[in-house]
């Protein structure tokens, strides 16, 4: 463990100096110090602008009725909304800028609800304008002017105020806190998880430089007299280990002092109180993720002749960490479709899979058990044979090791 201990010191020293790793570690406080900044400047301008630009709401709108049934215009209405007698008429209003719209309620509408919608450029606004709440309450509230009363055609018009509220398999119940109650369940784990899976990949992004250049400037030649390729293996593996969770501290750190340590504070406490389990499968997982991963690049780093071939063959392994995130569409409709579970359960999937699924549903227990099974059993394994590789590839130069070789390493070990 002496020498395991050398060399974790000494690739968290030298990589710590690396320009590439004070560039990315430097880079996101400071893209967090520019917005702030930026928000600082301009104020509620910005805001504004986007609000001014893309939001329905905020928008004059033309109504051209051939129905008589939207004219005249509600009272609260009449800000947002401008009423044109003609369609020649709104649309010179259109031309104009006077209005972003111009909703043209055909005669056919109570038989057929037809209604066209006049925009300028594509039809993105026609699209946004179909889908706001705001727009659908227009159209509600003058239907049912004069026959219901004010608080039901509002009620009509706005028919759902959800309070979330979420159950666990043992039938406790949870949320129902608002706004925060969603923060607490869902963004914050699940940024939390996307950042724990970052530092798998940088770490073992760095690992594999780290054998690659050993290898082809021959320094491990010299490293491997004193030293045997199992404890060279596990000592970088600690080492850039420490290396990824200082950078993650130094992110955390910056968040720190840029919001006066609320969000922090926020990031940690609201996971741990409302769903604690979530927080800590969080960084077990991370754990056992960061061990597979940083021995499979370990091994791939050793396997090519220079660094170009390393990544390439390192690919192979990003590729499979990144499918969880390929598919993550699905699993804000279904956390715990089929697919889902079977990438939970094969090992190079588990990981990135379960900390994508742990914020979003509640995950059966045994996708839980089953994953961190299949993990503990098969790390004994790849530290096995990526050991072998690891000591296998380092010595061999001019010519990448094909499959044959891999296997036959393996067999006779």
């Amino acid at each position: 463990m002496h020498k395991v201990w050398i060399v974790a010191r000494q690739e968290y020293l030298v990589n710590l100096r690396r320009p590439a790793f004070i560039i990315m570690t430097v880079l996101i406080p400071l893209i967090g110090l520019a917005g702030l900044l930026i928000a600082a400047f301009f104020g509620g301008q910005t805001a504004s602008f986007f609000e001014r630009q893309f939001s329905p709401e905020s928008q004059r709108i033309g109504v051209v009725d051939w129905t008589g049934l939207f004219s005249p215009l509600l009272p609260e209405y009449e800000g947002r909304y401008r009423l044109y007698p003609t369609e020649e008429q709104g649309l010179a209003a259109l031309r104009a800028d006077e209005v972003t719209a111009l909703l043209i309620i055909l005669s056919d509408y109570l038989a057929e609800g037809r209604v066209r919608v006049v925009s300028k450029g594509g039809g993105f606004t026609g699209a946004a304008i179909e889908d706001s709440r705001r727009v659908r309450a227009f159209f509600v509230e003058h239907l049912l002017r004069g026959r219901v009363t004010p608080d039901l055609a509002n009620r009509a018009a706005y028919p759902l105020n959800v309070d979330l509220v979420t159950m666990t398999r043992s039938g406790e119940t949870s949320g129902g806190e608002g706004p925060l109650s969603i923060v607490g369940t869902f963004v914050i784990p699940y940024v939390l998880a996307i950042l724990l899976v970052i530092t798998i990949f940088v770490s073992s992004g760095y690992l594999l430089q780290s054998v690659a250049e050993e290898k082809e400037t021959r320094v491990i030649e010299i490293v491997l007299s004193s030293i045997t390729a199992r404890e060279l293996l596990a000592g970088k593996v600690i080492g850039l280990g420490a290396l990824g969770l200082t950078q993650i501290l130094i992110w955390l750190m910056s968040m720190w002092v840029l919001s006066g340590g609320a969000l922090v504070l926020l990031a940690l406490a609201i996971p741990l109180l409302a769903r604690p389990e979530v927080l800590l499968l969080s960084i077990l997982y991370y754990l056992l993720g960061y061990t597979v991963y940083a021995v499979l690049m370990a091994a791939a780093g050793s396997l090519g002749t220079t660094m170009r071939e390393s990544q390439q063959l390192a690919g192979i392994f990003s590729f499979l960490a990144s499918i969880p995130f390929m598919v993550s569409g699905f699993l804000f409709a279904n956390p715990n479709a089929m697919l889902a579970r079977v990438l939970s359960w094969f090992p190079l999937t588990a990981p990135t899979m379960m900390m994508l699924r742990l914020p979003l549903a509640q995950v059966p227990a045994e996708d839980i058990a089953i994953s961190l099974v299949a993990l503990a059993v098969s790390i004994p394994a790849i530290l096995w044979a990526g050991a072998k590789v690891f000591r296998m590839g380092l010595l061999i130069y001019g010519k990448r090791p094909d499959v044959g070789q891999v296997w036959r390493a393996l067999r006779e070990a």
